[in-house]
């Protein structure tokens, strides 16, 4: 019998279910009497849940994120927080704003600058102080940002994504409502939904699979593989939008306790050189991904339960028990084409950029948990087919 080790650690709590928002401001009393609210760039959005803050007699004041956040975003947004003396962040918006809230919330009581706990460019010191409760409320269905316990952030000096990582992360509470995501832009539900879609795939794979992940793992491709596609075209299809947001979730929970792999190792490199957005970079490179793995399987490690796993995924998303890793690769590809999913180059990437790209993916933290370490050429044949 094989010995089975791992560790599981997720928000203290998770409220999920159409309409659940009007139970914010009751949720957030008991947490908070002064609030920073952390949003997106378009704050009629946030106004449902300022209201309900407003009802429950709270005080509070808005930071915007627009974009991904960098350094500086939040550095401003910890300054925000201490001036106004606030006990309770709450993130509304989608992974970027999340992620932001996070960092704000746990920075805020911890001291020196950002920089000083970032891994890779940073000296990536442990906090050492619980941060400022955090609830996350997800506003797109993809990245599960609601229950992990790190945030990336930008260095625009540096041209690279960086992550700040730590159990004082996870919040407080992640308040999932699908109705959220009702209404969202085709091409959004797309990249989002296919970020999703991947942080089920890779963590089912990867070398760092757990039980209880891939429980989720199963589950949430189940309904990714019958709702993403009925999402993008039924923008509020209800049942579609709840499906999605429980894939998010899943994938958030699967991901935050076993790993990632290739598409995540590639993400961060090219996120940081790129105006890319995250789930777009992810949507692009995942089809390529999950090809050029499957054929390394075959020829250096047959014995892999990796390629048991593809084939199970194949079966899932195929509906077919004949299935195999090439038919799930063949399933990927065509979604990605109904989606119209942009290839890399619409953000400005070349074969100019190759190079460069692979040397950085291959050192990234999410590359190492890849179901099979890939050569030079592989990655450079994923980038260059991606592009």
């Amino acid at each position: 019998m094989v010995a089975v080790e791992f560790e599981f650690a997720t928000a203290a709590r998770i409220i999920f279910g159409p309409g659940k928002l009007k139970e914010i401001g009751s949720i957030a009393a008991k947490l908070g009497k002064n609030v920073l609210v952390v949003q997106g760039g378009n704050p009629a959005r946030t106004q449902p849940l300022l209201s309900a803050v407003e009802e429950a007699k709270i005080c509070f004041s808005s930071f915007e994120i627009r974009g991904e956040p960098v350094i500086e975003d939040i550095v401003q947004g910890v300054r925000k927080a201490r001036e106004a003396k606030c006990d309770l962040i709450i993130g509304f918006g989608g992974g970027s704003v999340i992620d932001s809230a996070k960092a704000i919330a746990a920075l805020t009581t911890n001291p020196g600058e950002v920089v000083d706990y970032l891994e890779t460019i940073g000296s990536g010191k442990p906090l050492t102080s619980a941060g400022l409760p955090c609830i996350a409320v997800p506003t797109t269905a993809g990245t599960g940002a609601e229950v992990t316990r790190n945030a990336v952030l930008a260095s625009r000096q540096k041209k690279v994504k960086a992550s700040l990582r730590s159990p004082y992360l996870l919040p407080r509470v992640a308040l999932v409502d699908p109705e959220l995501t009702c209404g969202l832009p085709p091409s959004l539900t797309a990249s989002t939904g296919l970020d999703a879609l991947t942080q089920l795939i890779e963590p089912f794979v990867c070398v760092r699979a757990n039980p209880l992940a891939d429980a989720l793992c199963v589950e949430g491709i189940h309904r990714a593989a019958r709702s993403l596609q009925k999402a993008f075209q039924e923008g509020n299809d209800h049942n579609a939008r709840q499906n999605m947001a429980l894939a998010s979730l899943f994938g958030g929970l699967a991901l935050a306790n076993s790993g990632l792999g290739a598409v995540h190792g590639f993400a961060a490199p090219i996120g940081g050189m790129f105006p890319a957005p995250h789930g777009a970079v992810c949507a692009a490179l995942l089809p390529y991904v999950i090809e050029v793995n499957i054929r390394a399987l075959r020829e250096r490690a047959t014995n892999s339960d990796a390629l048991i796993r593809y084939a199970k995924i194949a079966i899932i998303v195929t509906g077919s028990e004949k299935a195999d890793g090439s038919d799930g690769v063949e399933w990927v590809r065509n979604l990605c084409h109904t989606l119209k999913v942009p290839r890399l180059q619409t953000f400005g990437i070349s074969v100019t950029n190759v190079a460069l790209l692979v040397e950085q993916a291959a050192k990234a933290s999410s590359m190492k948990a890849n179901p099979i370490v890939l050569t030079h050429e592989e990655l450079t044949e994923i980038l260059t087919r991606a592009i």
